[in-house]
């Protein structure tokens, strides 16, 4: 994952960007408005999009709606600082993370890192997968493959959505703190006001039906975190 795009109208901020990760091994190239960076993103299918909120003409939502509309590639949003409704929104549309500006490269370098390693540790080929399974009531989790399937059929998800499903489901019935799953699915520590995790598990709700057997799919412990039901109907299978 070493090929980076930056939507990004500021073109100071996509020079620094490209001098700061460069030299960290990462390929860089920069587009600076809305509909050119998401002709981009699908033609040159880089392996991470780098994408501003504030574009001009079409802006970052709608940049991102069309690249979710036809690809899965991971996608980093920069939100103004405090604008908590433009990181919800994004996180919604498929974001994998979003980084307030102004915000030091470092942390983006640790995002892009966080990422990296999350799509690392898919098997590259069939041959290498261990197509380790988990089952669980109306769901069947491929872990080798990275692909979901409910009653048969295939569910689409993120690399971060994916992630959050298969941790929550090797813990059905228990209790899983909001902090472990930033810290296994986001690969951070959890900050004060961060709803990553919340809007994550909300997309997943959406996505996959908020009861199985009856039960609430997907449970929120106030203050504490989420527990997926431990249905009578399956049985987690490894």
């Amino acid at each position: 994952m070493n090929r980076i795009l930056v939507i990004d109208d500021d073109i100071e901020l996509c020079e620094l960007l490209s001098d700061y990760l460069t030299p960290e091994g990462f390929e860089v190239s920069a587009v600076h408005d809305g509909e050119a960076g998401a002709a981009r993103a699908l033609e040159d299918e880089p392996n991470l999009v780098v994408l501003d909120v504030m574009l001009p003409g079409m802006n970052g939502f709608e940049v991102l709606r069309k690249i979710r509309g036809r690809s899965n590639v991971a996608v980093i949003m920069l939100t103004a600082r405090g604008d908590d409704v433009d990181r919800i929104v994004g996180l919604e549309m498929g974001a994998d993370d979003y980084l307030p500006k102004p915000f030091n490269p470092r942390e983006l370098v640790a995002r892009i890192r966080a990422i990296q390693r999350r799509a690392e540790s898919t098997p590259a080929t069939a041959a290498e997968a261990t197509h380790e399974t988990l089952e669980l009531g109306d769901l069947v989790v491929d872990k080798g493959t990275r692909t979901v399937k409910k009653n048969g059929r295939p569910v689409e998800l993120t690399a971060v959505e994916f992630t959050l499903l298969a941790e929550l489901l090797e813990h059905a019935g228990r209790i899983v703190t909001r902090e472990d799953l930033s810290k296994k699915v986001l690969g951070r520590r959890l900050t004060p006001y961060d709803r990553s995790i919340d809007v994550h598990v909300s997309s997943l709700r959406k996505k996959l039906g908020h009861e199985l057997a009856g039960t609430e799919r997907i449970k929120t412990v106030r203050g504490v975190g989420y527990q997926y039901a431990q249905s009578a109907e399956g049985a987690i299978s490894p």
